[in-house]
């Protein structure tokens, strides 16, 4: 499980480093010498779709996603690992679906290609497609999980990088 997370986080990274750049390189050659990186835009948007696909899947299912805990914080242990069981069930019932729907487009990619390499979309379109379904399967991994009452596995980073409030 730690190698499946691990592989997550560094490929979301990977794709994340690629449209920094990307974006960093067409913007020097556009300054110093007024051309830019052919499909740049296209490029960027492409590798953005699949780092944000991979990066869902391991905020999935470590729980690290933006949320409001108005009513979590007021719950007893019980009832918040069961809002948690709750709440990673309605996401997964979203990214299942998703993940198919992506495979389908994936499917009807047919010839399309960016606009000035021409670099077909069928490289791109299934590593987005496996991330969502990576993020399906940590979403259920982690149901799963919650529902014995096991705590899925945290952040990677060590409680020494907290300050003493927990903060």
């Amino acid at each position: 499980m730690k190698r499946l997370l691990a592989t997550t986080e560094n490929v979301a990274a990977l794709f994340l480093l690629a449209i920094a750049l990307l974006t960093a390189g067409n913007v020097a050659l556009r300054d110093l010498f007024s051309m830019q990186v052919p499909d740049w835009f296209d490029g960027s948007r492409l590798l953005q779709s699949i780092a944000l696909f991979w990066g869902i899947a391991i905020a999935t299912y470590r729980g690290g996603h933006i949320c409001v805990d108005i009513v979590w914080e007021h719950l007893g242990p019980r009832g918040r690992r069961w809002l948690d069981v709750f709440a990673t069930l309605v996401t997964f019932a979203f990214l299942a679906p998703l993940a198919w729907m992506v495979w389908v487009k994936v499917g009807s990619t047919g010839t399309q290609a960016t606009s000035d390499l021409r670099l077909p979309l069928v490289w791109f379109y299934p590593l987005g497609a496996l991330g969502a379904t990576v993020a399906a399967l940590l979403g259920a991994l982690r149901a799963i999980e919650l529902v014995r009452g096991k705590e899925p596995e945290t952040q990677a980073a060590t409680p020494a990088a907290e300050s003493a409030d927990g903060s």
